[in-house]
């Protein structure tokens, strides 16, 4: 034996497993084998056959394949990612079975029926780079194949992989042309309705013939969305999600699917003087038929009379009931300046631009309504949140003083109207930066009982459970923010920091990689990404992410970020920076 000869031949070698599969075993261990069953049967396996391959080994949620053609090899790769994603596609994200796909072309030893070799060793380590629901290849067989197959490859460069002595340069494709992005990852599939009627108030148009009074249509819509997701019975998406079609006249039914609602509220603004007047319109997003129109004309003073009128219309028409709490607080609902309000709207576009210029406008107008109207609460809160803003990201000469103030503003909120459920959620932010978890917690929970659809207060509430080391919990958390959110990217952020801790890699890669395709230039994520990579032995990736965050934020600070983000158990954070040590990056 020790003289017979070693069979040798070239081949392209195809290597493919599951994401995330001992993930779904724990969950279902049954259901997740049947099902993988099914898909190499009925995907796989006749893909390959088709492609004239041959599937030489199996690995429990892996095979190898071998072709005699690297063309075949790749054009099979790609059909069998095209045919899952089909094959996935009414099934919960979470049950879902996704493949990585890795194709090599290399020299490889045969003995029977078996395969070994470099040629193999390698097709099985660039699998593990392809992102979910994609393909990575080889240099050599992107060189043979290149001009031969239509699907279009990126690079992805170098990589150390382990018990391989030189780097791998690879090429990356995904379906639906993802891979034109290299931050880019599967898309996610649309939500389901929810059991609750279930809507999306859509940015009104202003019709007051002056373009600068756009950001008051936009606080009108604003605050109707408010209102509407304080109503328990109502599942109602947050602000940034309706206000992703701002300026644009999409299909109706395409968002009722994009953003998993039943019914769409779309309408105008027109101001004139202290006198508006909104007309509004409700319509059942699965089928495009218009439910009702109404039109309201009070004066400026009455805006939040308007406001509930629009919500108990909406209410009435789904046959949702108020609870009584939810009644007494819309009958105690007064008048309001006009002025302040004014700047309390005005205010609200400059905290969204997020940069410290626009911070401290909003803090001068959020001071001067509140000494026209000292009674309104949301105006503190407000504040309160700026406050805070300016201390995490050391804005416009932060100290510790503004963590105070925004703790004295988030009570001050509180005792001008105990019903106002962004007060709360302020107080609960400050406490979580004064490291008072426990106390954090109270008040997030009591932002979420005045306010149910608050995704704003289920994030919160999530970065406390994040920093009290309960990962699992904040989890959830984010995830029911996510839902309500669909295309707001922070809560995907978060996600992915909390799937990072608990270990679940593949998972929050997905998450950090869909946060960049909606905030690209974000470093936070970057530094995330960074050190998961760095986790996971992908050391020239975690390496490039780390130069990425020093391009975007050259002033961006680990000892900052620890000495800020307010961990129970300090060890936590570190173990996220190990990866980064891993890599070999200098922290």
């Amino acid at each position: 034996m020790a003289n017979k000869s070693i069979r040798r031949r070239l081949a392209a070698i195809l290597a493919a497993d599951v994401v995330g599969y001992s993930r779904l075993m724990e969950r279902d261990e049954k259901s997740t084998h049947t099902l993988l069953m099914a898909r190499w049967k009925e995907v796989l396996e006749p893909l390959v056959a088709t492609h004239q391959g041959r599937v030489f080994k199996r690995t429990g949620d892996g095979v190898l394949v071998e072709f005699g053609s690297a063309v075949n090899a790749i054009e099979c790769a790609a059909a069998i990612q095209q045919a899952m994603a089909v094959a996935n596609g009414d099934m919960p994200e979470d049950r879902a079975i996704v493949l990585r796909v890795g194709v090599n072309l290399g020299d490889i030893m045969v003995e029977d029926r078996d395969l070994y070799g470099d040629g193999v060793n390698v097709a099985a380590r660039i699998e593990a780079l392809a992102d979910p629901g994609g393909v990575a290849i080889s240099d050599g067989i992107h060189e043979y194949v290149h001009g031969r197959v239509g699907l279009d490859f990126v690079d992805a460069g170098d990589y150390e992989v382990k018990n391989i002595e030189r780097p791998v340069h690879i090429w990356r494709w995904s379906p639906n042309d993802r891979a034109s992005d290299p931050n880019k990852t599967a898309a996610e599939p649309p939500p389901q309705l929810p059991k609750k009627p279930s809507i999306a108030v859509l940015p009104f148009d202003n019709m007051s013939g002056d373009p600068e009074q756009g950001y008051f249509a936009d606080g009108i819509t604003e605050d109707i969305i408010t209102d509407l997701s304080k109503v328990s019975g109502l599942f109602v998406i947050a602000r940034n999600s309706s206000f992703a079609y701002k300026g644009k006249t999409p299909d109706i039914r395409k968002v009722s699917r994009e953003l998993g609602v039943r019914y769409i509220l779309e309408g105008s603004v027109r101001r004139a003087t202290d006198r508006i007047r909104i007309n509004a319109q409700m319509i059942d997003g699965t089928t495009g038929g218009h439910l009702w129109a109404e039109r309201y004309d009070r004066g400026l003073e009455d805006i939040f009379a308007v406001q509930d009128e629009v919500t108990r219309t909406i209410v009435n028409a789904l046959r949702v009931k108020l609870t009584p709490r939810e009644e007494e607080w819309r009958e105690s609902r007064g008048r309001v300046d006009p002025e302040a309000y004014d700047l309390l709207v005005r205010s609200r576009q400059s905290i969204l631009q997020f940069n410290s210029v626009s911070s401290a406008e909003a803090r001068s107008m959020l001071e001067r309504a509140i000494v026209i109207d000292p009674g309104l609460a949301a105006a503190y809160a407000s504040l309160s949140i700026t406050a805070l803003t300016d201390f995490i990201n050391h804005w416009n000469g932060a100290t510790p003083d503004n963590l105070t103030q925004a703790f004295e503003l988030a009570h001050r909120a509180i005792e001008t109207d105990d019903t106002e459920p962004q007060g709360h959620h302020a107080l609960g932010l400050a406490l979580a930066f004064m490291r008072r978890l426990d106390e954090a917690e109270r008040a997030e929970e009591r932002a979420i009982e005045l306010d149910p659809n608050s995704a704003n207060a289920y994030t919160a509430f999530g970065a406390i459970r994040d920093f009290q080391g309960r990962h699992e919990d904040a989890l959830a958390l984010y995830t029911r923010a996510h839902r309500l959110d669909p295309q707001f990217d922070l809560s995907l952020h978060f996600l992915g920091r909390a799937l990072l801790s608990l270990g679940r890699f593949d998972e929050a890669e997905i998450a950090f990689k869909r946060r960049l395709t909606l905030a690209p230039r974000s470093d936070m994520t970057r530094f995330y990404l960074a050190c998961l990579c760095g986790r996971i032995g992908r050391h020239e990736e975690a390496r490039r992410y780390w130069r990425e965050v020093l391009e975007v934020n050259p002033n961006f600070s680990i000892d900052h970020l620890k000495r800020t983000l307010p961990y129970r158990d300090p060890n936590l954070f570190d173990r996220l920076v190990d990866g980064l040590r891993e890599a070999g990056v200098s922290i």
